[in-house]
């Protein structure tokens, strides 16, 4: 059996795994709707956690962030993974306990129904439900386009007459779309039928899946470039750029004499050097504003939704930080390594790559054995999963319960009919999500994923004035959704829609400048027009925080 073959049998084994797993947690379903959607709020600590870290530890922090490191050095780590660790923990305190609280005291399932009632507008869901929709379809296109070009890139061999290709690397590959249509139907599957019970099972074992094969695995690439401190000595060597953050004209003189060097001897120089790219210290600031997006994921609010109580989430909190550092730090230094690794005299990674998202598999594939390649294969998949099942159940729950529920049925639709409309827009979406992906298979994954947490970022304002401000009004909850909008739609077309990979504005990340336009749209509008009624600040802030204090306070 070839190391391509040997992926196939892992995957297909790992992936029955998981779909015995989704379909056994469907027994213990109460077949109503509030079981499918919401565990009937029933999640403890533990399973709390795993599906939340599941639900954020997406392809961009696996695969994205090795091509990234790959491409723009090890600053990678410091821009997203530290931010992202404590200003999670961060969101899940002051916002995540505080909508489950909401969500428990008032029955809600979505995140709409909340800002229907705290914003006293019946049509602000047909307004939020195409932005959410708009900014999860990219998400989910991170998580199938990389499924796709992992199982391309780690099953080489395995049908070379069934799937023959002209690029060698790809010869005998099972086809990204055939890779990424299996991982749509698995998940499809037992979303189908388990629900977030049953996600939030396959999370918690997916989670632990590809945290301990990715440690596995990057102690053995590490072994193979003669252990992390060999591997990064290499990188001094040929491109001591990618091990900083700012780069300076020495930098560049540099890359240029290595650069000629290989031009004019690649068999003596071996590996071509790669280009520095650098941050300003602004664009670096200002990449903390992309993490706030997990307190408008529709997904990660279904997910606090089905928390016990408040206890449930301590462990979170905690953990969370500590789980991310242990998942990125692998990734990252895997993604540098890759720059300057050599073996047998041969550089791992072919210097005409561009394709960023192959770079974890081809050193999976080149430097570890078949079969802990093909475990690793199945951990990444598992990362990619525990992603894609919770998005594609958040959509299916916000249609059916704010749109088809809501303004279709008023409210009278049965269980039954809820559960058979939240199931059919889940086969919709996967659908139109796949296609999607089978036309964008080489946009890099890095980037979509900045563009699409930008959007939810830029939402930020709303959830948590929501929660904390008494004076946030309705007109200034529009404002701020169509502020948001606008601005995204404005500086997504001026970055050439993603194109320009070092876009900035102002010299800061395009996020930064979302988030404060959509604050100052909901500050503004909110002053200048009628504050909320006396009902609804005594429905959402609690006797002590309103006594004696006037709406216009």
């Amino acid at each position: 059996m070839n190391a391509g073959m040997t992926s196939v049998v892992i995957i297909v084994c790992y992936l029955g795994l998981l779909l015995t797993l989704g379909l056994l947690s469907s027994r213990s379903s109460r077949g109503t709707s509030a079981d499918y959607f919401l565990a009937s709020r029933g999640i403890g600590p533990f399973l709390l956690l795993m599906s939340l870290f599941g639900t954020t530890m997406t392809a961009f922090a696996l695969v994205g962030s090795s091509g990234e490191a790959f491409k723009s050095g090890i600053g990678v780590y410091g821009k997203m993974a530290s931010s992202s660790g404590i200003i999670h923990s961060a969101c899940f305190f002051l916002v995540g306990i505080k909508l489950w609280s909401f969500g428990k005291r008032h029955g809600y399932v979505t995140q709409i129904q909340f800002f229907r009632d705290r914003f006293e507008s019946d049509k602000i869901g047909l307004v939020l439900f195409p932005v959410l929709v708009g900014l999860v379809i990219p998400y989910l296109l991170i998580g199938v386009i990389s499924s796709g070009s992992v199982i391309q890139g780690m099953t080489a061999g395995a049908f070379p007459e069934m799937f023959p290709n002209d690029i060698a690397r790809f010869n005998g590959s099972v086809p990204y779309w055939l890779g990424a249509a299996v991982i749509c139907l698995v998940v499809m599957i037992y979303v189908f039928f388990g629900g977030v019970r049953g996600t939030a099972w396959a999370n918690a074992f997916q989670t632990i899946v590809f945290m301990i094969l990715g440690c596995v695995t990057f102690w053995v690439i590490a072994a193979e470039l003669g252990g992390p401190a060999a591997a990064t000595k290499l990188v001094q060597q040929h491109n001591p750029a990618k091990l900083k953050v700012v780069i300076t004209p020495q930098d560049m003189d540099h890359y240029e004499e290595k650069l000629a060097a290989y031009t004019a001897d690649p068999v003596a120089e071996v590996i071509k050097p790669r280009k520095p790219h650098g941050i300003g210290q602004l664009a670096f600031l200002t990449y903390l504003f992309i993490p706030l997006s997990v307190g408008m994921f529709p997904h990660l609010f279904q997910h606090w939704l089905t928390a016990r109580s408040a206890k449930s989430f301590r462990l979170s909190v905690i953990a969370h930080p500590l789980m991310i550092m242990i998942v990125w730090v692998p990734c990252v230094l895997i993604g540098v390594w890759a720059t300057s690794a050599v073996v047998h005299g041969k550089p791992v990674i072919p210097p005409n790559l561009a394709n960023s998202n192959l770079v974890l598999t081809i050193m999976v594939k080149k430097m570890t054995s078949p079969v802990l390649g093909g475990f690793l294969t199945a951990g990444i998949l598992a990362a990619i999963m525990s992603s894609l099942d919770s998005q594609f159940l958040c959509v299916g729950s916000i249609f059916t319960n704010d749109i088809a529920a809501h303004y279709v049925g008023r409210d009278k639709l049965t269980d039954k009919q809820k559960l058979f409309i939240g199931r059919g827009f889940v086969i919709f979406v996967v659908a139109v999500t796949y296609f999607i992906a089978v036309q964008w298979k080489s946009k890099s994954v890095f980037q979509m994923a900045i563009w699409c947490f930008s959007g939810f970022a830029s939402l930020f304002p709303l959830v948590f004035a929501s929660v904390y401000w008494r004076r946030a009004s309705k007109a200034g909850a529009y404002a701020c959704v169509l502020t948001a909008a606008a601005s995204w739609i404005y500086l997504f077309r001026d970055s050439g829609y993603g194109a320009n990979r070092e876009y900035l504005f102002l010299d800061m990340m395009p996020v930064a400048t979302m988030v404060i336009w959509s604050s100052w749209a909901m500050i503004v509008v909110s002053l200048m027009s009628p504050p909320p009624s006396r009902e609804t600040l005594d429905k959402f802030f609690t006797p002590a925080d309103s006594a004696g204090a006037s709406p216009n306070a």
